[in-house]
């Protein structure tokens, strides 16, 4: 019973088309799955991924229109991590980032591995880093403008900054298994621990920044919702509901979300982590050739598809 590295990042969205022309057009990711906040139908829920939508490449966004802004603070989900395949990407990217107008920073380090770093247009900070051995990232997506060497090839480390690191360091170590691999310094002096699970590697990182002062974050546009682990499958996913419960913690329970189970709880600091199974996936209802192109529900939701439609905005992924 392990933890396999990071499932997905869900985040948030005030305007889903745009969204899509940036994830989909500037950062060449595939929309793999267009489909609606389960909880909540009237809403849109985007998955983008790599070429084939493999486990552990999934960035996802809850699409909430005229949701306010987002204020930056502490006990949040505060970066995610892209992996390219090498340093000359990085290079390929930095040129498309200024030839798009997408705001950057300097290449720099963290975790001994070049990372560049950027927002999304809605304020979302995100980083590119490089994790050469492509057995442990996805397939790249197919996109006319990026050639398939330089391309995103699913999600790197995830960065959680909190007021009390021991706190989460705690449920990463004791409760999820995590192992620290490497404790550096920012580039503003905070602590930066960094942790892996499963085989290691970018794609399984977490990065836990203390900073005790200044105020929690304000959830906006541009925040992070979640993050989710990777487990096998749904027994194992059984396991860790017993193993979470008797640890104390509050949860979902193991919920069906359809292309994967899912278990929900928050860690100290306030953060939302999931436990999530790598299967059935993307593809149990759609083929690759023809993911996203239009909107998949399941089927608990099907007898509602034309409600459903009928309260969505229409959005161009091609």
């Amino acid at each position: 019973m392990k933890i396999n590295g990071i499932h997905h990042v869900s985040a948030l969205t005030a305007n889903a088309q745009k969204n899509v022309d940036f994830y989909r057009q500037i950062l060449g990711l595939k929309l793999v799955k267009k489909t609606v906040n389960q909880d909540d139908p009237s809403m849109y829920h985007l998955f983008y991924g790599d070429e084939v939508a493999s486990p552990g490449t999934e960035l996802t966004f809850f699409e909430i229109p005229m949701l306010a802004r987002r204020l930056e603070g502490t006990n949040a989900i505060t970066s995610t991590g892209l992996l390219v395949s090498s340093e000359e990407a990085l290079t390929f990217w930095e040129k498309r980032f200024e030839d798009k107008g997408v705001q950057q920073e300097t290449a720099s380090l963290r975790g001994g591995r070049p990372a560049l770093r950027f927002k999304d247009p809605e304020g979302q900070q995100l980083f590119l880093t490089v994790e050469p051995n492509t057995q442990k990232a996805g397939s790249p997506p197919v996109h006319d403008d990026i050639p398939a060497e330089f391309a995103i090839r699913g999600l790197g480390p995830v960065e959680l900054t909190v007021a009390e690191a021991d706190k989460t360091i705690r449920v990463l170590t004791d409760i999820l298994g995590f192992t620290e691999r490497a404790r550096e310094q920012s580039n503003d002096g905070e602590i930066v621990t960094i942790f892996e699970s499963g085989n290691g590697g970018a794609g399984t990182e977490i990065h836990v920044i203390e900073k005790t002062e200044g105020p929690s974050e304000r959830s906006g546009r541009g925040s992070v919702h979640h993050v989710a682990f990777r487990v096998k499958d749904a027994e194992e996913l059984e396991k860790w509901y017993e193993k979470i419960s008797k640890a104390g913690f509050t949860n979902s329970g193991v919920v069906e979300r359809f292309y994967f189970k899912a278990l929900y709880f928050r860690e100290p600091n306030g953060i939302l982590f999931e436990i999530s199974t790598d299967g059935p996936g993307f593809t149990v209802d759609e083929g690759v050739d023809v993911l996203g192109d239009q909107l998949a529900l399941p089927p608990f939701l099907e007898h509602k598809r034309a409600e459903i439609e009928q309260r969505l905005t229409p959005i161009q992924s091609s």
